[in-house]
């Protein structure tokens, strides 16, 4: 190696592709290059889509899946994963026996089954092997409210139930958890995401903004928290890093065509935005 050859952090992306470049794979490599990261992928399915609709989803066999991570790791020294859309459970199974032999690397799981337009991106059998093998692999979960309530089987209306969710995930799976709550209306005009992490329960939020650029953000969120872990940041650094990029994407937004897509932001210019707070224990 060339003595000026600068090594790097390596994060690994399993997750499907957005043919719109807002979501999926797109999304989250762009958001490794935004942290200097270098960005590896694992392509579960390729889907035709746009912000406003999922047309197609071809999957890819699990074999081939496999076969990716396994090309991946041969080579790459991955310091953290983050998955997204995998859409069946042989899939989910291929990928869970993987990471199941890479302890040491952080896994951040952000459960897709819908799109914000309503596409169904995770088959319905697949709900029980996504909680059954990919959460005893993970070390952060990142379920919106709506998955949040699939798979613990309740409804969350509130605040209090949205901090109890996270808890009861972080107590049944010994994984951090982040219930984002972007979907629900607090007083004082702010979005508060609900964060469970070794006994103790905090409050992640940032001022609500209005946009229509909310496509991907979800993606966004957890590709940023992985490559907050891939450059060595303790877990509050990774979560208040990545929730102030996608606030800062979220005001920085752009229409490369006839939507509005969140875009990166100046580094560090909203940081100031975003606070993590301790609120109780569980």
């Amino acid at each position: 190696m060339n003595k000026k050859t600068k090594k790097i952090p390596v994060a690994l992306t399993i997750a499907g592709s957005d043919s719109g470049g807002g979501a999926g794979i797109q999304a989250d490599l762009r958001t490794f290059a935004y942290y200097g990261v270098y960005g590896c992928s694992a392509i579960t399915a390729v889907t035709a889509q746009n912000p406003c609709e999922v047309r197609r989803v071809d999957a890819l066999p699990a074999g081939a899946v496999k076969a990716q991570l396994e090309s991946v790791f041969d080579e790459f020294d991955v310091g953290s994963v983050k998955t997204g859309m995998l859409f069946d459970s042989g899939i989910i199974r291929a990928v869970s026996k993987f990471l199941s032999t890479k302890r040491k690397i952080s896994v951040v799981v952000d459960p897709v089954m819908v799109s914000t337009s309503g596409a169904v991106l995770l088959k319905k059998d697949a709900v029980s092997a996504v909680a059954g093998m990919l959460f005893p692999v993970a070390a952060w979960v990142t379920p919106n409210i709506h998955e949040a309530e699939l798979l613990l089987g309740r409804k969350i209306g509130d605040e209090e139930e949205m901090m109890k969710a996270a808890a009861d995930f972080a107590e049944k799976w010994n994984c951090g958890c982040i219930v984002k709550g972007g979907h629900l209306k607090i007083k004082g005009s702010i979005k508060v995401d609900a964060v469970a992490y070794d006994g103790g329960l905090y409050r992640l939020s940032s001022p609500e903004i209005e946009t229509r650029a909310g496509h991907g953000t979800g993606c966004t969120f957890s590709a940023a928290i992985a490559a907050g872990f891939a450059l060595g940041h303790p877990w509050e650094t990774a979560l208040l890093s990545a929730k102030s990029f996608v606030y800062g994407s979220l005001v920085e937004s752009v229409m490369p065509g006839g939507r509005i897509y969140a875009m990166f932001p100046p580094a560090g210019k909203y940081s100031n935005k975003v606070s993590i707070r301790q609120c109780g224990k569980y």
